[in-house]
């Protein structure tokens, strides 16, 4: 029997109303723990019901939509040469890699290694040269690096070698710090970085319901230097939240909002997305799954929960149980990064170069993530209705028997309204066999292969690359 389905609506406006209302009444019965008493007596000065016997926050209706309507409704992440801004509430929708995983996979060896700092510089070049993925989110925690000065290294070299907007996840303050005083260093100073960052940070609440300390640190910090920023909560449903789906989005939700309140307590307009990474669990074996089609469900629903509030969102999709780039990651990823994309996320983040659960990475799953987001991007783009496409006189022109190839019209709309793959196999079986029977990962890998041969060096000049280097001893050059 065919499911009772809405295109790019998975619930109505009672069950959003359901849900919101769920998330609100946990705000204000349940609370969430918040142990730093700092932050505690910032909370309780701007008129919070704080509970510190049991470290708890209780968020009351009235200053909750207080400072809700303090968060903006649109911003905009900054590229450094301008071409590729992303404005966030803008209606359209952004894709970018996932992050600080261990591992990768080495087509090379056909084995998985430990990740290393060179594996930043070449992810950031990846993405810098794919089309269709809009940011760079530090992918990959470098193991050859001091764990002092590894939040230093991993944006130095993110910078180096890509122009777009550098996403990072971070878990220190003084990691925070180091990359504020780099980005300002290259911004050429803290108040120009202020009116433009080209960077923002990743921090997450933990599941259920509590607000890590150093993550609050985090968030206070960069919302005091105007530096974008997601509190992302990443619950996992029947582990960390509710078994059903509903309970998982209430919960979420209830995170979500809670992290963009306490950005505007710590900074009134703070730029901060609405974070969102529910998942979810195979509970006959107790694996975790975030390529499950629950996990594609929950995400494309939390982004009208956010929808709700006119709050731009950070969402995930593109994730995958998949161990290699296989048949498995094809569909895992495409549904996922399809349903979040149609139900109108601002920001799809996972949806690039992730393998098994989110822990891995492969530089060929970056160049067919690419692919597959150009594919989601023209199917969110929809079918374009007006007088030239209608195309009445060409078809009166052409009229009975006649062809369209050789008339102007189609010249002037063959590069608009088609998606050309660069990976998929459009050719004759005779052309395929000729060209040694290509598919999707091998020419992944050529494509790898070109633009790393292309790009060895970074992007910074020789001399801010020495003036970094005096400034910043700590960092390491590859």
């Amino acid at each position: 029997m065919p499911a009772n389905f809405s295109p790019g609506r998975f619930l109505s406006s009672k069950q959003l109303k359901a849900i919101d209302r769920t998330a609100r009444r946990v705000l204000k019965q349940t609370g969430v723990r918040v142990s730093d008493p700092e932050i505690l007596g910032t909370l309780e000065t701007a008129g919070a019901r704080v509970d510190r016997s049991k470290s708890r926050v209780r968020f009351e209706k009235k200053w909750l939509d207080h400072y809700l309507t303090q968060a903006p409704r649109h911003f905009t992440l900054y590229s450094r040469d301008g071409n590729n801004d992303l404005h966030l509430g803008s209606g359209r929708v952004y894709f970018s890699n996932g992050g600080r995983v261990f591992r990768i996979l080495d087509m090379s060896t056909g084995g998985y290694r430990l990740t290393m700092l060179r594996d930043v510089a070449h992810t950031a070049t990846l993405v810098d040269r794919l089309e269709h993925i809009n940011l760079y989110i530090i992918s990959c925690q470098a193991h050859d690096v001091d764990i002092q000065h590894y939040h230093l290294n991993d944006f130095y070299h993110a910078f180096n070698h890509t122009l777009k907007h550098v996403m990072g996840g971070c878990d220190s303050l003084e990691g925070v710090k180091q990359m504020f005083s780099l980005a300002s260093f290259l911004a050429g100073g803290e108040k120009n970085l202020k009116s433009k960052p080209f960077v923002s940070v990743i921090t997450n609440s933990v599941s259920p319901l509590t607000m890590d300390t150093e993550a609050l640190r985090i968030l206070r910090f960069c919302c005091m230097h105007g530096i974008p920023v997601v509190c992302a909560p990443a619950p996992i449903s029947a582990a960390t939240a509710p078994a059903t789906l509903s309970g998982t989005l209430v919960q979420t939700h209830a995170e979500a909002l809670a992290g963009v309140v306490l950005a505007q307590v710590f900074s009134p307009g703070a730029k901060v997305l609405y974070g969102a990474v529910p998942t979810t669990m195979d509970l006959r074996n107790m694996e975790y799954t975030m390529g499950s089609t629950e996990t594609a469900l929950l995400n494309a629903a939390i982004v009208q929960m956010a929808r709700h509030y006119r709050l731009p969102i950070y969402a995930s999709g593109g994730v995958t149980e998949a161990k290699r780039p296989d048949i498995q990651a094809g569909c895992e990823k495409s549904f996922s990064n399809l349903l979040v994309a149609l139900n109108g996320a601002d920001l799809v983040h996972l949806a690039a170069g992730m393998l098994d659960s989110g822990n891995s990475i492969s530089y060929e799953q970056f160049v067919i993530d690419d692919e597959i987001i150009g594919m989601v991007q023209r199917m969110v783009k929809g079918i374009r209705v007006d007088s030239n496409t209608l195309a009445f006189d060409v078809i009166n022109k052409v009229g009975p028997g006649g062809n369209f190839v050789l008339e102007d019209h189609t010249v002037e709309h063959m590069m608009d309204e088609f998606f050309y793959p660069k990976l998929g196999v459009r050719c004759n079986f005779d052309v395929w066999e000729q060209k040694k029977r290509p598919d999707m990962l091998s020419r992944a890998g050529d494509r790898v292969k070109m633009i790393l041969s292309s790009r060895k060096e970074g992007l910074l000049g020789h001399e801010i690359v020495s003036a970094i280097s005096k400034k910043f001893p700590e960092i390491v050059c590859l």
